[in-house]
């Protein structure tokens, strides 16, 4: 692939890219060199966080054997929350207070591991809670150094926390998403054992394999790093820089992937290729938009997420009603990819070709469409939700949803158009249903 975007280049704008990226040990079985790691990092107690229902797997159990076979002391928290909100966070931050940690070791999917991040953050540099928030919702405020370090164990082929500097949250008061970025977040180490996913369930493979997709897909299509304003320092430059040569190389690949194996992983448990494809896939999809940034789905889903009364997927914990992150981004996704795909239609019809439609005689016109369809077409062969009617919304909720994602200019501003009230009600209005 190319080193693109040179033609692009705006009066003003940056003509510099930056590339971070988590450093990555990948193998099945390696969750037993943990252990080793911790000590290497100079962690004598470490502070674990998981949730309750990896307390009694395998995963969590080879983790704090290693962990103990290396002489490394041990707090273990398994209260965290899947999808976190501010409250969780705080209750986190408390417990790493008192165990005095040296260390932070999260073992669980990208709830767990932004939880991790959280702790971590709020333990180290005390603060009001909306200090570190992102802008308008938070303060936005820079993290003062760096962090003590984290090792990232990600037991779902999703999210890519492992890889970004990102936390995300459910804020209470706001019925609504947002969350915390900045680069000393990203965890020191991630170790991804992609055995983790043999024990996963069917639906909880279908979401993070579909925030995997839009992963890429974002971050393939946001607005190219040279359209963003030169920082007034380097230091200042975003980590949602825009796409980039770097990042487009993981969303390519990453996608390329799931158009062969997301239906396979879903369709069979027992199918340990396809799923450890997914776990790669993730790995190369959360460095890709952890260098570039995602856009307009994201952005939707925060809403769709935030003012959730009653839905509850099979597979996940049924203590309070939610809709899972994967979910909440992909009944967005085709609604708009069909409207940015006239921004860059190459770029659209690179993803449907990769995700595996056939593009051939195929107008710049109608790139949308196709690719709004194979999204909508792995949708129906996964068994997810018909659009937002199928997550309990109906067209009443436009408004309220809209208020909610107005608010997420980081991830609205990175997209390859103007998002205002509008453009978002539309796209909103897209995705209602969509079979």
């Amino acid at each position: 692939m190319l080193c693109q975007h040179y033609d692009l280049q705006l009066e003003g704008a940056d003509s510099a890219f930056s590339v971070d990226a988590s450093n990555v040990t990948f193998g099945a079985g390696c969750l037993a060199e943990v252990g080793d790691i911790a000590k290497g990092l100079g962690m004598g107690r470490v502070a674990v966080y998981t949730d309750a229902g990896l307390v009694d797997t395998p995963h969590l159990a080879k983790v704090l054997s290693s962990l103990r076979a290396a002489d490394v002391d041990v707090a273990l928290y398994d209260e965290v929350r899947v999808e976190p909100t501010d409250e969780s966070f705080r209750m986190a931050t408390e417990f790493a207070v008192g165990a005095n940690v040296d260390g932070f070791l999260s073992v669980g999917g990208g709830s767990v591991i932004d939880t991790a991040k959280a702790a971590n953050l709020y333990s180290t540099y005390p603060a009001d809670f909306l200090a570190y928030v992102n802008q308008p919702i938070g303060h936005g405020l820079t993290v003062p150094g760096e962090l003590k370090p984290h090792i990232a164990c990600p037991t779902t082929s999703g999210t890519g926390s492992e890889c970004t500097g990102i936390a995300v949250f459910d804020l209470l008061e706001m019925k609504a998403k947002t969350g915390i970025a900045s680069r000393t977040l990203r965890p020191t180490r991630a170790l991804i054992d992609p055995d983790c996913t043999a024990t996963l369930p069917t639906n909880v493979v279908a979401s993070s394999a579909f925030d995997v997709l839009s992963h890429a897909l974002e971050s393939y299509t946001a607005r190219p790093y040279n359209h963003r304003p030169a920082p007034s320092s380097p230091t200042l430059r975003p980590s949602s820089q825009g796409s980039n040569p770097w990042s487009d190389l993981g969303c390519a690949e990453a996608l390329r992937l799931l158009g062969l194996y997301l239906v396979r992983a879903v369709d069979d448990a027992s199918d340990a290729e396809a799923r450890h494809q997914l776990m790669w896939a993730s790995t190369l999809a959360g460095i890709a938009f952890g260098n570039a940034g995602c856009h307009v789905p994201h952005g939707m889903s925060y809403s769709v997420s935030g003012l959730c009364e009653s839905f509850q997927p099979e597979g996940y914990p049924a203590e309070a009603p939610m809709i899972p992150h994967g979910m909440s981004v992909i009944v967005n996704a085709p609604s708009v990819f069909r409207l940015t795909a006239e921004r860059s239609p190459q770029r659209h019809r690179d993803g449907a070709r990769w995700l595996g439609a056939d593009t051939d005689d195929v107008g710049d016109g109608e790139v949308g469409e196709l690719l709004a369809g194979r999204i909508v077409e792995l949708m129906q062969q996964t068994a997810m939700p018909n659009g937002l009617e199928g997550v309990g919304y109906s067209v009443r909720d436009i408004e309220p949803l809209v208020d909610g994602a107005i608010q997420q200019r980081r991830l609205l501003d990175n997209a390859p158009l103007d998002v205002d009230r509008e453009v978002l009600t539309a796209m909103y209005t897209g995705a209602v249903s969509y079979w």
